[in-house]
């Protein structure tokens, strides 16, 4: 396939804010869209819709062309259910990028179970987004980018993302390292004396320095902003993230990236180890 960026699209608003981030991104990386509807050849609600299951993506494409006039790229309908079709597309792209919910989901419901599943199980980088119309913006910074690092055992490719969209945006990027109390810490009710924690916290400042000075090298003219915060993963980077246009965690587990989009207000990317 090549170096594709591939959005998965229905007849929902959501979806379309979605396909507008990821067409703005192909425009930035210089990259086509691959604008994808996934539908079930036997859909009976097909005919009762605004428009034909097969016009879907024409019609989105058309719609960022004429948004975005340098995008290249084309428009497809594929057959199936969304989850294993777009992950099979995901194993060769660039980036996969979906709407946090789709037309099927309920109010009250912060992510789709089609997000879900991608989240938890991709063989590439999902872009996942929320918003329900296209071109808006989002809560924080249009263009900041936080990432969630794990100082001990980083995702390599979670960074390499993080880093290389900071220096496509030309922005600081926010490195978030969370920490907890060592095992050694005092199993009492009284609270944990400050030195110690002083002590602790600087082992662990240390810890994300070095962690990030193979990445420092390779982008020297990225700003990096370094910070360690004593809280899950998942509370640091929504703690954390509420200020930037673009949150990148890595994913060894499900847990932290689905704890995460339950609170996005900003396009989170999920990158496999």
């Amino acid at each position: 396939m090549g170096r594709t960026i591939i959005t998965g699209v229905d007849r929902s608003a959501r979806s379309r804010a979605a396909a507008d981030w990821a067409a703005r991104e192909a425009v930035l990386r210089g990259l086509p869209l691959h604008v994808v509807h996934v539908t079930a050849p036997d859909d009976p609600a097909a005919d009762e819709r605004p428009y034909r299951p097969e016009t879907v993506a024409d019609r989105v494409f058309a719609e960022l062309v004429q948004r975005h006039p340098e995008l290249a790229g084309r428009a497809g309908t594929l057959d199936g259910a969304p989850v294993p079709v777009l992950r099979a597309l995901a194993a060769d792209a660039e980036l996969l990028v979906i709407g946090l919910r789709g037309e099927g989901g309920h109010a009250g419901v912060a992510v789709g179970s089609t997000a879900a599943a991608l989240a938890v199980d991709c063989p590439g980088p999902v872009v996942l987004v929320p918003g329900t119309h296209a071109g808006g913006e989002w809560s924080g910074r249009a263009d900041g980018v936080t990432v969630g690092i794990d100082a001990r055992n980083p995702v390599k490719p979670a960074v390499d993302l993080a880093f290389e969209a900071a220096r496509l945006r030309g922005v600081r990027l926010h490195a978030v390292h969370a920490w907890a109390f060592p095992p050694q810490a005092p199993r009492s009710p009284f609270p944990v004396l400050e030195e110690d924690r002083a002590t602790w916290e600087d082992q662990e400042v240390q810890l994300l320095s070095d962690a990030l000075r193979p990445w420092r090298g390779t982008y020297p003219h990225v700003d990096v902003l370094e910070d360690v915060v004593l809280f899950t993963p998942a509370e640091a980077l929504a703690h954390t993230a509420r200020n930037c246009g673009l949150v990148v965690a890595g994913r060894r587990s499900g847990g932290i990236a689905l704890a995460l989009l339950e609170h996005a207000h900003c396009p989170v990317a999920v990158v496999p180890a």
